[in-house]
C-alpha cells in the first residue's frame, strides 16, 4: 500500500481541515504562512498536497474534486507535482541520511523564491518535518517568511511530538490536527478497503496509532511474511528483537519503540509495583534517546528489556 502523500489521490477524515483552508483561499483570506500540527501519520502531508491540487489544477483539465476530496490522475498538475516538476511548487523535506534540515535546503529555496514566476498562478513552498530544522535553518526560514513575495504560499508540517521555536510557530495560522482511535482505524479500512482488525491482533493496538501508523504496520508484516493476527504484543516484541529487524532500521526501530511503550501502559495497569516498573520505564527510555543522539549500541538494550520483563 504506497502512502507517499504526493500520490495519493483520495483524502480521508480531512474534511473539516481542506473545507475551512479553501474557503480562507476562495475568499482571499489565505495566510501565506500555514502550519499543520499532528502526530505523524495521520495525513498532514497529504492534506497540503490536496490544496496545492485544488488551487493549482482550478484552470485545467480533469481539476480537483472538492465534492469527493479526491485528484484526478490525469490532471496536469498532479503529474507534474508527482514527479516534482510544477513551477509553481518547491518542496523542503529532511533528506535521506540527515538529521536535520539544513540553511543549504533552505538558501536553495530562497533562491527559487526570488525568481520571476512565468504565470500568475500562486506558487507553494510545503516545508515537511519542520521540527527536524537546525537553528541556522529556522533562522534563514523567519528572514524570508516575514515578507514573502507576493502570491507566494508556505505550508509548514509539524509533527508535534517535537517541539519547533515559537518564533516561527508565532508567524503561522496553526491548524492543530488529530483523530480519535475510530476516526484512526475508519481511515486505515478506508485506505486498505479492509477490515484492520481481520489483520491485527486486537493486542497490537494502541489506542494512539495513527492511520499512518496501521499502514506501515500492516505493509512491514507482509513485506517480512508476518501474520499479525497471530501475534501478541509479548509475542511480537520478541519477533522483533530477536530478529532484530531494528537494526539499520528507522521505521522499525521506532515502531519497536512504540509498542514497547505500549507494553508499559499496559503492565502499568496490571502491576503491583508500579513504582519500579515505572522507574525502569524512564531509565530504559533514556537509554533509547541517548543510544541516538550519540549513536550508542541499542542491540544489548533491547535484549535487557527483553531478558527482564518477557521472560527470556
Amino acid at each position: 500500500m504506497n502512502l507517499k502523500p504526493m500520490e495519493n489521490t483520495q483524502l480521508y477524515g480531512m474534511n473539516y481541515f481542506f473545507n475551512e483552508i479553501i474557503e480562507l483561499y476562495n475568499e482571499k483570506k489565505m495566510p501565506t504562512k500555514i502550519l499543520l500540527s499532528g502526530k505523524k501519520g495521520l495525513g498532514k502531508s497529504t492534506l497540503a498536497y490536496h490544496i496545492v491540487n485544488y488551487i493549482l489544477s482550478d484552470t485545467e483539465n480533469f481539476k480537483y474534486d472538492p465534492n469527493k476530496l479526491c485528484i484526478n490522475n490525469e490532471n496536469r498538475s498532479f503529474k507534474l507535482l508527482k514527479n516534482n516538476s510544477h513551477p509553481n511548487f518547491y518542496l523542503i523535506d529532511l533528506l535521506n541520511d540527515k538529521k536535520n534540515i539544513d540553511v543549504a535546503q533552505i538558501r536553495e529555496m530562497i533562491i527559487y523564491n526570488n525568481k520571476s514566476t512565468f504565470n500568475n498562478m500562486a506558487r507553494f513552498i510545503l516545508i515537511d518535518n519542520i521540527e527536524s530544522l537546525n537553528k541556522n535553518s529556522v533562522n534563514a526560514l523567519l528572514k524570508i517568511i516575514e515578507e514573502p513575495n507576493e502570491n507566494v504560499f508556505f505550508i509548514l508540517i509539524n509533527n508535534n511530538e517535537k517541539n519547533i521555536l515559537p518564533t516561527l510557530k508565532s508567524r503561522c495560522l496553526t491548524f492543530k490536527i488529530n483523530f480519535t482511535f475510530n476516526q484512526s482505524v475508519d481511515v486505515a479500512n478506508k485506505i486498505l478497503n479492509k477490515n484492520i482488525f481481520d489483520l491485527i491482533n486486537y493486542d497490537l493496538i494502541n489506542y494512539y496509532n495513527t492511520p499512518g501508523e496501521i499502514i506501515n504496520l500492516i505493509n512491514f508484516s507482509k513485506e517480512k511474511g508476518i501474520d499479525l493476527s497471530n501475534y501478541t504484543l509479548v509475542s511480537f516484541l520478541k519477533l522483533l528483537i530477536d530478529n532484530g529487524y531494528y537494526k539499520k532500521n528507522k521505521f522499525v526501530k521506532n515502531l519497536l519503540v512504540n509498542f514497547i511503550e505500549l507494553f508499559f501502559l499496559k503492565e502499568y495497569k496490571l502491576s503491583n509495583s508500579r513504582n519500579s516498573l515505572i522507574n525502569f520505564y524512564h531509565i530504559f527510555i533514556s537509554k533509547i534517546h541517548n543510544t541516538e543522539k550519540f549513536n550508542l549500541d541499542e542491540e544489548s538494550l533491547f535484549l535487557e528489556f527483553k531478558s527482564k520483563l518477557l521472560n527470556g
